[in-house]
């Protein structure tokens, strides 16, 4: 059967180069990318991915930039805002876990759309928020809307190939993590329309919620109208023409939960984007707090941090692939690290020059250059850990994050243990000691950072591996294969260069003369 799978998958394949405008590989995975384009279905799933993550950031921080007006409303204490903190970032934790898996299973569109919509309940009850319990809750429900990062992580990996994963990857979470630096400047503004219309303050800041809500709706129902889970089709058409195995939960769950490097980059994600949400929770109150600002400009400082996103992020995938077209997946390694490290120096920086407003600034757009940086870099990374169980390990990668800054809140940000400034020196240590670990991720077919290739090993066999002998026959594995022939790059470019004039997939996609 496994003779079978392969000419039946090479029959598909040839005429359906000519269905895609873009420049495709021998798995369908686009090799170009191209930003301004809605190109079906690799540029569209870029541009539904991206934006439906921003506006989930968007509701998920809309509370920050109003707090003094809602601390002082509903008589919230330093406790109380430091616990909803912890909420609106704890609850994702279990969701992108749940996220992941999902689109193993049943695909990244319904994946993603389901978990907008059943969260977008709780952005239109903050409205109606009366007391300290009720802010906790609908921070807590809302916060399960970045779940909808890993769909977008694994729409990224699924629609392109491995030179282009890392900007494809870094470019979609960053615009729209962007979404947690345009909230700082959207819900102010828009309270001060309410206000001016004729509301009074407590009506304003309750009405500012419904933007993000309908905008949340909106992505939602965007993402199911024009979504498409891979360049071939969605997963229940794939499912029921025998195109794509349906894969089990316990497949799934086995194979992410027994690579350890899933878990290496799940403990550094924490101390990149996890610092991420926590700076996001208290950036405006601290500005406004400690150097006295009016909100307007806490605000604009804060939009600054997440704005920055627009280039931090798909900076750092873009850096991921140029390293790879280098040095192979090493350079992916030592660039994480060397990005993460100095951005937990700055962040020691910042704490440190909280005696004067400017440098404070100034080192607030550095550290958030490199720190976020060093999340695209990150998923320049996660596709390459696993095949079979790409999406829960992007969930235990995203879910890391969450941990990451739910401890991040209690230990340094929790009621009056340290004054903000001294949390944000000790966080930028932790950024420095959790980073480390990446030192000890090898793949042996590619190296680690300070160790080369084992001798003889490949790609093929390292994700064959997820596979038992008889899928393997059964041809359970065909785009696993694929996947590993679009990735020989990872080797370095001495490796690629060799293999190249062997049986590599020619640049335009088209079958290799061998297979």
């Amino acid at each position: 059967m496994g003779g079978e799978s392969k000419p039946a998958a090479m029959d598909v394949e040839a005429p359906s180069k000519a269905k895609f405008r873009i420049p495709v590989d021998s798995d369908n995975k686009a090799t170009e990318f191209w930003l301004f384009s809605f190109a079906r279905p690799h540029m569209s799933a870029f541009h539904l991915s991206w934006f439906s993550f921003f506006c989930c950031f968007v509701s998920t921080f809309a509370a920050p930039p109003l707090l003094p007006l809602i601390r002082d409303n509903l008589g919230l204490t330093a406790k109380d805002i430091g616990n909803a903190g912890i909420a609106s970032v704890s609850g994702a934790v279990f969701a992108r876990l749940a996220m992941g898996t999902a689109c193993d299973l049943v695909g990244p569109r319904l994946a993603s759309a389901a978990i907008i919509l059943l969260t977008t309940p709780a952005v239109y009850c903050s409205a109606i928020i009366d007391s300290a319990s009720s802010f906790l809750l609908v921070r807590f429900f809302t916060g399960f809307s970045l779940a909808s990062f890993v769909s977008t992580q694994f729409w990224m990996s699924s629609m392109f190939s491995s030179p282009k994963v890392g900007l494809a990857n870094g470019v979609a979470g960053g615009w729209g993590n962007l979404g947690g630096g345009a909230v700082q400047l959207i819900m102010p503004l828009v309270f001060e329309v309410v206000r001016k219309i004729g509301s009074t303050r407590f009506t304003a800041w309750r009405v500012a919620f419904f933007i993000p809500g309908v905008m949340q709706t909106f992505s939602a129902i965007a993402v199911l109208a024009f979504g498409q889970d891979m360049p071939d089709g969605n997963y229940h058409k794939l499912h029921k023409t025998g195109e794509m195995h349906r894969d089990s939960f316990r497949n799934v769950l086995r194979h992410a939960v027994t690579n350890y490097r899933a878990w290496i980059l799940a403990l550094t994600y924490g101390y990149c984007f996890g610092v991420e949400l926590a700076v996001d929770n208290i950036v405006a109150q601290y500005f406004y707090d400690r150097f006295g600002v009016n909100l307007h400009t806490a605000g604009l400082i804060a939009a600054s941090f997440g704005m920055a996103n627009i280039v931090s992020r798909p900076g750092g995938g873009l850096m991921s692939d140029w390293l790879s077209a280098r040095f192979g997946m090493r350079g992916r390694l030592w660039g994480l690290w060397v990005v993460q490290t100095i951005g937990g120096v700055l962040c020691v920086v910042l704490g440190v020059v909280d005696y004067s407003f400017g440098a404070s600034v100034a080192v607030m757009i550095l550290f958030s250059l490199f720190v976020q940086a060093a999340c695209g870099l990150t998923f320049g990374i996660v596709p390459f850990v696993s095949r079979r169980s790409l999406g829960l390990i992007s969930g235990m990668t995203g879910g890391g994050g969450n941990v990451g800054a739910v401890l991040t809140q209690v230990i340094f940000f929790h009621g009056s243990r340290y004054k903000t400034e001294t949390g944000i020196m000790y966080m930028g240590v932790m950024i420095i000691a959790c980073t480390l670990p990446i030192t000890l991720i090898y793949f042996p077919q590619w190296g680690g950072m300070f160790t080369g290739p084992r001798p003889g090993a490949t790609a093929e066999e390292y994700y064959s591996s997820e596979w038992t002998e008889e899928e393997r026959k059964k041809g359970y594995n065909a785009a696993t294969e694929r996947f590993a022939e679009n990735s020989l790059r990872e080797g370095g470019r001495r490796a690629a260069s060799g293999s190249q004039s062997k049986h590599t997939v020619p640049v335009d996609g088209s079958p290799p003369a061998d297979v």
